[in-house]
């Protein structure tokens, strides 16, 4: 675990990860804040393109909570029976389907509160949605930024919920909103877990990491 960077080389480095790509975007393929909802929750243990695999033919019959009801438990199994944990899955995503019809009129609330209390629906998931379809500077922390938070430096904490912490009070406020896609991308795709990728990293010259790839 590194230690935790100034103010200054943190604005240094997402101003670079801004010019590189000023509105990075998440990768889950969705159509409306439910189906972000259930790629989402879909997500865990499992890749995104996985996800949008199976997700592609099941969205377009099944975009709201009652269409997913419609649906039912073992259509819906059908289609993402490619995806880890599938069976408890689609139980959870049939549950949640329910209560939003049930105590939401069908449509997804948006406080972090009433999020998690969806089945399959914990912490990291409501803060994706929160920031990918309201703008909440929220930060939703996988393994890759997990990953890169502690090797550079940039948000450094022994956990999840620590590493969140140390995002939102060490990254400058002007780029909280996109802070968690440029790392989950950076880490995804260079800094990753075995053999990161330094020589083509934009802010190795920056960050904490000893055992450099270079």
């Amino acid at each position: 675990m590194a230690k935790q960077l100034d103010y200054h080389t943190i604005r240094e480095i997402f101003t670079r990860f801004q010019a590189a790509e000023a509105e990075p975007k998440g990768e889950l393929e969705h159509v409306n804040v439910y189906t972000l909802v259930v790629a989402v929750a879909l997500s865990a243990q499992a890749t995104d393109a996985g996800v949008n695999k199976a997700t592609r033919a099941l969205f377009k019959i099944a975009d709201t909570p009652q269409k997913m009801l419609d649906l039912g438990l073992e259509g819906l199994t059908e289609h993402i029976k490619t995806i880890g944990l599938y069976r408890q899955k689609a139980k959870n995503v049939i549950k949640l389907s329910q209560i939003l019809v049930d105590d939401y009129n069908g449509e997804v609330p948006n406080s972090r509160a009433a999020l998690q209390s969806l089945p399959g629906v914990g912490r990291k998931t409501a803060n994706v949605v929160l920031n990918m379809w309201w703008g909440q500077p929220a930060q939703a922390v996988d393994t890759h930024i997990f990953r890169f938070g502690n090797r550079s430096g940039v948000a450094v904490g022994k956990d999840v919920n620590a590493v969140e912490r140390a995002i939102e009070d060490h990254v400058p406020a002007d780029f909280q909103l996109h802070a968690h896609h440029w790392m989950i991308l950076h880490g995804r795709y260079v800094c990753v877990a075995r053999k990161p990728k330094c020589t083509a990293c934009l802010v190795r010259d920056l960050c904490l990491y000893e055992d450099k790839n270079l």
